[in-house]
């Protein structure tokens, strides 16, 4: 297995940052089959495979907000006005994913992006584990 950490900034408000780019880099040295592993080591972050670019990320955001409202509903209450739902996030867009690689290629769909997920508005640097994995 090789592995490299990418920093992402994610800014002060929440964001689907794209890191595409990234990990076709990565896995273009590789020049070989096998699987990437994406993954964020943080309690308040996800990793996502959406289109970006066409609204879908806004979307996204959008439906988050509505299923957790940053309010004052939430136990876990240190940080921002509803930082709580942050720790819930990562159940329903994990902070993982993984993606085939095909002779040092991401084998995504035609519209497929890999992107950070992150609500957490006080975390405004994250670091990304990217690990290729091969025979």
């Amino acid at each position: 297995m090789r592995s490299e950490i990418i920093s992402v900034a994610t800014g002060s408000r929440e964001t689907v940052h794209d890191i595409t780019d990234e990990c076709a880099e990565f896995v273009r040295g590789q020049g070989e089959d096998g699987l990437l592993h994406i993954f964020v080591p943080h309690a308040t972050a996800g990793v996502a495979l959406l289109e970006l670019g066409s609204g879908s990320d806004d979307d996204l955001l959008a439906a988050l907000r509505e299923l957790l409202p940053a309010d004052d509903r939430w136990r876990h209450r240190h940080g921002s006005r509803g930082h709580g739902r942050s720790h819930v996030m990562p159940a329903l867009i994990p902070p993982y994913a993984t993606v085939p690689v095909l002779g040092g290629r991401l084998a995504l769909g035609t519209w497929q992006s890999i992107a950070v997920v992150d609500l957490n508005v006080d975390n405004t640097q994250r670091q990304v584990r990217l690990s290729f994995l091969s025979d």
